[in-house]
């Protein structure tokens, strides 16, 4: 093996797509395996790989990492993305938690039941306006920084980008009354690695249709 970090995952986003996000701003490469079957997924338990029985799985540093969470914090700490002491850290911590409540509703999204998604689509709409944006858009106002924590580029800055870019592919004039936010988003988009990784052929990866719930549904049995 490389030395290079192996994220194991379907090829798809997912859980997994914060850890490229953050790995690719660090300006880290890494390698992918795609789980394509049931039978690879329980092999990785049968074996012991998935301590809890899920990915992703990340190996790095001679460790074998589960928990999305442990995983970005691992990341962020490595590659000085966490903060400059406990409180930045704290700060980091609890914009990123947001950031994930958010993220969590468009992650579960695509899985939604056709009678459903309407309303759901209508729910992130709503969350993002009124509870999510309004808190950034604030902070960055207040501060009058480029950044959310200690005028640093961190984790936090990385997961508030990917879950902007995330959220207008569902609803596209979500920026419209954030213009802190607007602006936000343009300066991130333009950092070197965060602008590589946004070029087509990266290993971002593409919103999920039908086939990648399809895939997943029955490699993890929902």
């Amino acid at each position: 093996m490389s030395g290079k970090p192996r994220l194991t995952y379907l090829n798809g986003r997912g859980r997994m797509e914060p850890i490229r996000w953050l790995l690719a701003a660090a300006g880290v490469e890494f390698e992918e395996k795609f789980l394509e079957t049931r039978e690879q997924y329980e092999k990785l338990i049968k074996d012991g790989v998935l301590i809890f029985e899920q990915v992703p799985l990340v190996e790095i540093d001679g460790m074998k990492m589960v928990q999305t969470r442990a995983i970005l914090s691992y990341i962020a700490g490595k590659y000085n993305l966490y903060g400059k002491d406990l409180k930045e850290r704290a700060l980091i911590d609890m914009y990123v938690e947001g950031i994930a409540d958010l993220m969590q509703m468009i992650l579960m999204f695509p899985f939604s039941p056709p009678e459903a998604k309407e309303k759901n689509l209508e729910s992130i709409k709503e969350r993002a306006t009124n509870r999510y944006f309004p808190v950034f858009e604030k902070i960055l106002k207040q501060h009058g920084q480029d950044f959310l924590v200690g005028n640093k580029f961190s984790w936090a800055d990385v997961q508030l980008l990917e879950a902007i870019l995330e959220t207008e592919e569902k609803v596209p004039a979500v920026l419209s009354g954030f213009p802190q936010l607007q602006a936000f988003k343009t300066k991130m988009s333009n950092m070197p690695t965060i602008k590589k990784f946004l070029q087509p052929g990266s290993p971002r990866k593409p919103p999920p249709d039908d086939r990648y719930v399809e895939k997943v549904m029955k490699i993890f049995k929902w």
